[in-house]
């Protein structure tokens, strides 16, 4: 478990948006990711399939006849499922899960062995969901504090989930001293080393001060 928000986009729900966040989501990713959960929303679907999916050339029936089109398909090992919520009068009264890619064998087997699920379910998300709107003013309801142009949302967000990777430990991820260590004076000592999401994935080894995020230089990208 990390607590890393690999990708993000900004904008209305809509495919265009969903194509966006996940490729680069693919860019990201190392190879291991092949699980996805998600809503019901219809986006994802097509985004995953896009941009995980691989294109097959079906089989031709007989001998005779046109082969067939390529068709995109998912491939082996790849799963999506979906929280479903049922209601009534607007009101949840019943949630179920649909596999969309893969087979709920398939899955059934993943989530006993999944570090962090152990089930279909979008609390995560839901979660950081609530982290944002605690930390980013911009995302608050009934407030005049909103952004009005959809681009300085997008900087707004980048410098607060660059603030949330390196400089705030995660309450989830830190590691107990053994011994803990001593402080100056009479102060009771530290049982506990803090841990941010960058450092968990090993992309720093501490801490960072607001300073040193907002004067860090980017290096150049090496094509």
């Amino acid at each position: 478990m990390h607590k890393v928000i690999p990708a993000f986009t900004t904008g209305r729900i809509s495919q265009e948006k969903a194509d966006q966040l996940i490729s680069k989501i693919k860019q990201v990713n190392d190879g291991s990711l092949h699980v996805f959960f998600s809503d019901e929303r219809p986006h994802y679907r097509k985004a995953i399939l896009k941009f995980f999916g691989q294109w097959t050339h079906p089989k031709r029936k007989g001998k005779r006849g046109r082969f067939p089109k390529r068709k995109l398909l998912p491939p082996e090992g790849l799963i999506y499922a979906q929280v479903v919520k049922h209601r009534r009068r607007g009101r949840v009264v019943k949630i179920t899960q649909r596999v969309i890619f893969g087979t709920r064998e398939a899955l059934e087997e993943y989530l006993p062995r999944s570090p962090v699920n152990s089930r279909v379910n979008t609390a995560f998300v839901e979660r950081q969901n609530e982290t944002m709107r605690h930390h980013n003013r911009r995302f608050m309801r009934k407030t005049l504090s909103f952004s009005k142009e959809t681009f300085w949302l997008s900087c707004q967000l980048h410098l607060c989930i660059g603030y949330y990777h390196f400089c705030l430990p995660h309450s989830s991820l830190r590691v107990e001293l053994t011994p803990p260590l001593s402080t100056k004076g009479g102060g009771s000592p530290k049982k506990w080393c803090q841990i941010t999401p960058a450092m968990s994935i090993g992309v720093t080894d501490r801490v960072w001060t607001l300073k040193e995020l907002l004067t860090y230089i980017v290096p150049p990208e090496i094509n």
